[in-house]
């Protein structure tokens, strides 16, 4: 009979590229029977970019590309998760809640936690199932570095409050997974003790990969993923646009864009300069790289979030993937591997400007030689080391190890 894992989701949509696509469809290939208790938020399960998704998953319960997906409201969650900032001997109030009551219905093996919140919920799990006598495993899969030390959204007494808080819980989990080496490396300075593994946010190897010729006279640029306010600017894209297309023949395309709610106005003379594809399916990337030359990455404000100086998002693994080089401000993680592998160009600025932007993509249009060789040291290294199969290892070591001990 295979174990059972249970994965914990309060915040993400449950096609969530590294928890669905990636972590979820693993483990169902290594022979794991997997489950998703995910949110719904005004009765909808939502898309990655928050859209509701009114036509389609509407059970409460459904099974989908063989791994089986449990639904509850996110409204009815969050007070009673909330408790988790409580005091330790109030955090019992909080286990009454539907993500916790769900998980332990599921009576699984091992529960992986996704967010703060998620593994407070497992910490429910895991204490209630103990009373009945059952043993569980618990890992908490770190996508950030919650709470961020610097974020000043959050006044001193409260993030050393949910500091404090995290280290009790992760007292009781059995392993920590994060997303790069430097947080992994905060995790061991608060306790050495603690079992931490690295699994990127890597993409499945592009097999029809066909290396880039970078023979044009111009540049396609791209930028993949969410627009908000820390990450993508749309300000920047149409600054970084107008300067480039005044010496070159320049196009910024962008995969995905803005989330639920927002848009992205073009202006009249720049709408055949961006192109938006809008979002694609996570397949499909793949056909919407082949033309792109340089792939932006651009984390502002890093003064007040240690999270982004931390971060090694998807975009950066699909653009190495596609044989993109990357082009970056110098946030520490990214541009730490930018250096050692030579696969992208790192502005040697933490504020970089639209101008700053600007002026290396022009250098690399200019130095096509430059850019098809980080093309190649790109490619090598997801093939090498970084590519999703790479990470399936890793996790799959995670599962066998704690299952076996």
């Amino acid at each position: 009979m295979s174990e059972k894992v249970c994965m914990l989701v309060a915040e993400h949509p449950f096609l969530d590229s590294r928890i669905f696509k990636r972590e979820a469809k693993s483990l169902k290939n290594l022979g794991y029977d997997v489950t998703l208790i995910v949110p719904r938020k005004d009765g909808y399960l939502f898309d990655i970019d928050g859209t509701p998704i009114k036509d389609k998953f509407t059970s409460s319960s459904f099974m989908h590309e063989g791994i089986k997906i449990v639904t509850y409201s996110f409204e009815e969650s969050r007070a009673p998760l909330s408790k988790v900032v409580a005091p330790v001997s109030k955090w019992e109030q909080g286990f009454s809640n539907p993500l916790t009551e769900l998980g332990i219905q599921q009576n699984a093996d091992v529960y992986h936690a996704h967010e703060y919140l998620s593994l407070f919920a497992g910490i429910g799990v895991k204490r209630l199932l103990k009373q009945r006598n059952k043993e569980v495993k618990l890992i908490y899969d770190s996508h950030e570095l919650t709470p961020d030390p610097f974020d000043p959204k959050n006044h001193e007494s409260h993030r050393n409050n949910l500091k404090e808080k995290l280290l009790i819980m992760l007292k009781e989990v059995d392993q920590i997974i994060t997303i790069s080496h430097s947080i992994k490396s905060w995790f061991l300075s608060q306790d050495p003790t603690f079992s931490v593994e690295v699994i990127y946010n890597s993409h499945p190897l592009v097999k029809e990969f066909q290396p880039k010729d970078f023979t044009g006279n111009g540049l396609i640029a791209c930028y993949e993923g969410n627009i908000d306010y820390k990450r993508g600017s749309k300000d920047k894209i149409i600054q970084i646009t107008e300067k480039c297309a005044d010496s070159i023949g320049f196009q910024f395309k962008i995969i995905g864009g803005t989330r639920f709610g927002d848009t992205f106005k073009l202006p009249n003379h720049l709408k055949d300069k961006i192109k938006l594809t809008g979002w694609v399916d996570y397949y499909s990337i793949t056909q919407h790289m082949k033309d792109v030359e340089v792939g932006w990455i651009d984390y502002e404000d890093l003064h007040e979030s240690l999270n982004r100086s931390y971060a090694m998002p998807n975009k950066f693994f699909s653009y190495l993937n596609n044989g993109v080089p990357i082009v970056v401000n110098r946030s520490h993680e990214m541009e730490s591997f930018l250096r050692t592998h030579r696969c992208g160009l790192v502005i040697n600025k933490r504020d970089a400007t639209a101008t700053d932007y600007a002026e290396a993509m022009l250098y690399l249009a200019n130095n096509k030689k430059v850019l098809k060789q980080m093309s190649l040291n790109a490619r090598k290294v997801m093939e090498e080391t970084y590519c999703w199969e790479k990470m399936e290892n890793r996790l799959d070591n995670v599962y066998h190890e704690l299952l076996n001990n």
